[in-house]
């Protein structure tokens, strides 16, 4: 869940983004896995669905870093942090975010998909096994 004010808006980088509501101090935990809210599904639950359902977890979940077996689908606007190359917010640690630097009130939050994924940042959906 974040634990930080935001609001979604367009994104310049894709589709809709998280946007900071007040200033960020570098260092403040912004987002914790919180198994009340956050889900946690199984590979198999996940891979039977289809239409709609399917596309949706495809494009707001991912691999679940700490066991293979489950994919996490966040309860809240996280699910819309965007990827940047140069993010402001570090997602190296599967059950916490920090932000990287001072993030402006107004500012995008940003993180980089490729710690979600062994081989590079993909949607679920676009994965091959």
């Amino acid at each position: 869940m974040l634990l930080v004010d935001v609001y979604l808006d367009k994104s310049p980088i894709q589709g809709i983004g998280v946007f900071a509501k007040n200033h960020i101090p570098r260092g403040t935990l912004v987002w914790k896995l919180d198994p009340r809210y956050d889900r946690r599904i199984e590979v198999e639950t996940y891979e039977r669905e289809t239409g709609p359902v399917k596309a949706y977890l495809d494009r707001y979940s991912y691999p679940d870093r700490r066991d293979p077996n489950y994919i996490v689908f966040e309860a809240d606007d996280a699910r819309y942090m965007n990827h940047d190359d140069d993010p402001n917010c570090d997602v190296s640690s599967p059950e916490e975010t920090y932000a990287l630097r001072d993030i402006a009130a107004g500012e995008e939050l940003t993180c980089d998909y490729n710690h979600f994924f062994e081989t590079g940042f993909d949607f679920l959906g676009d994965r091959h096994p």
